[in-house]
């Protein structure tokens, strides 16, 4: 994966790879010695059930790791993502 500019990746919209709308980008949790994004912190949709997923407080956690493409929208692979 091409590398991005975190200012750049705030904001946009979270898709799964079926389509899903997960929610919204709202911070990302970043290992202090390597600079390693691990997680990614998503404000769900409404509609979207987090069940399986880690939280804090109103985000959903989602591992960086996850991600499949970053283009208009974050892909990622709910698979890798679940909790």
């Amino acid at each position: 994966m091409s590398k991005e500019f975190a200012r750049n990746l705030f904001n946009k919209q979270v898709m799964a790879t079926d389509g899903t709308e997960i929610g919204v980008l709202s911070n990302i949790v970043v290992e202090i010695r390597g600079g390693n994004i691990i997680d990614m912190m998503v404000i769900p949709n409404p509609n979207f059930d987090t069940t399986r997923y880690r939280k804090e407080d109103n985000f959903i956690l989602i591992p960086f790791d996850s991600v499949s493409a970053i283009k208009d929208y974050i892909i990622i692979d709910k698979m890798k993502a679940k909790a």
